[in-house]
């Protein structure tokens, strides 16, 4: 007789790139760091001819690590964050003692000065960026290239803006999850008081035309989602640099109203930067760095600067008082002092035509024509500074000698 209450078949072990997103998303990690410790490993498994991980040990480790620096040569970052998504393979998802982490090196740190755009090359730039998006109603690359200078945010953090953050009255913007799920406030720039009016007048008509559209609400931190069901389609979450099409949620998979994409940002200013000629390999990161250089510069302090920029410790934004003293600061070089004279350029005599052919130059006037002279022979040479060291002749042929003198032999020696 068949067993009809049989239980369902067992779903099949999920793979192996699954349980890395699951562990990943267990901890809480960033959206970026689940997608380069997937890509490391899928990386990983395949150099290995798609052996299982667990299969492998701190040598086949070892052997990956050395081809990422000898053959793909990447840099020492990208060395430790392979390195990093490995050991939390290892550790996290397949819960393996790593004893041989010991013998692994890491790559040295190299510590880099950043890139720094003065103040007229900034604003060459924001110029550019201005006319490069003219009619695109939801790409104002002008207005978050200055949001990024005159609030010193990183790029995600300009572009995650929501309504709800943007302080008129105060003249503040708070910066939600920033690096390190760490909130902040920065001023806003006078200036850009009625640009982010009008931003925000577009993008209430983006949100208008969301809702009489029925689409989804904008994404929510964390589960607000499920405690707030109507707080996505509210206009305080908003995005306040909505993107002009709607995507699919990577995670999710629901389709929804997004920001403005980063790449989109990225290959804007890339252009600007080409168009406007400056010979610096600026990002929109660099806007950071130059936000952070000129308020140094002004006479703000370090504190300062580092409560603006969100960072947990001070050596992180002692970076910046490199890069005044980079071009001199208040150190004046000794060249410049009121006892040297400037060089004075030098009057190179114009070159002079060529002579013709034959006995006659190119004005018409007879050429001279000289014989070529043979060199002497070393003796001959020799004798002749010996000579010119040593006293006149004497009247007599017969006795006429060189007045003993330690330099004439010397002169004769160096002369052979």
């Amino acid at each position: 007789m068949q067993d009809t209450h049989a239980h369902p078949p067992a779903p099949p072990p999920p793979r192996l790139l699954d349980l890395v997103r699951q562990q990943v998303r267990l901890l809480h990690y960033s959206l970026r760091t689940e997608e380069a410790y997937v890509r490391w490993v899928r990386s990983y498994v395949r150099y290995h001819g798609l052996r299982h991980p667990a299969e492998l040990a701190g040598a086949d480790v070892e052997a990956y690590l050395c081809w990422l620096a000898n053959e793909r040569q990447v840099a020492p970052g990208t060395h430790r964050q392979a390195l990093s998504a490995l050991l939390f393979l290892y550790q996290k998802v397949l819960r393996q003692p790593v004893p041989w982490i010991a013998e692994i090196g890491r790559p040295r740190s190299e510590r880099r000065l950043p890139v720094v755009l003065s103040q007229a090359e900034v604003q060459q730039v924001l110029a550019a960026l201005d006319a490069m998006a003219p009619g695109r109603q939801h790409a104002p690359y002008g207005l978050v290239g200055r949001l990024l200078y005159g609030t010193g945010m990183r790029l995600l953090e300009g572009l995650r803006l929501r309504v709800k953050d943007v302080d008129f009255d105060r003249r503040a913007i708070v910066v939600r999850e920033g690096k390190g799920f760490k909130d902040r406030v920065v001023m806003m720039p006078a200036s850009l008081e009625q640009p982010l009016r009008e931003q925000l007048q577009r993008a209430q008509a983006v949100w208008q035309s969301d809702r009489a559209a029925q689409v989804a609400g904008v994404h929510l931190p964390q589960a607000l989602a499920r405690k707030y069901p109507r707080a996505a389609e509210s206009w305080s979450w908003h995005w306040v640099f909505p993107h002009s099409q709607l995507a699919h949620d990577p995670r999710t998979g629901v389709y929804r109203r997004h920001h403005l994409l980063e790449v989109n940002f990225q290959r804007a200013f890339k252009r600007a930067v080409d168009a406007t000629g400056v010979a610096k390999p600026a990002s929109p990161h660099t806007l950071r760095h130059s936000f952070a250089t000129h308020l140094l510069q002004s006479g703000y302090d370090i504190r300062t600067v580092q409560e603006l920029l969100g960072h947990a410790d001070v050596s992180t934004t002692m970076i910046y008082t490199h890069v005044l003293r980079l071009g001199g600061g208040a150190v004046r070089s000794p060249l410049d002092a009121p006892g040297f004279e400037p060089p004075v350029p030098r009057q190179v005599p114009p070159p002079q035509p060529p002579a013709a052919a034959g006995r006659y130059s190119a004005a018409g006037a007879p050429a001279t024509v000289r014989r070529a002279r043979e060199p002497a022979p070393a003796f001959r040479r020799a004798a002749v500074a010996v000579q010119a060291l040593c006293l006149p002749p004497h009247p007599n042929a017969a006795v006429a000698r060189c007045r003993p003198m330690p330099s004439c032999a010397a002169a004769a020696t160096s002369a052979s």
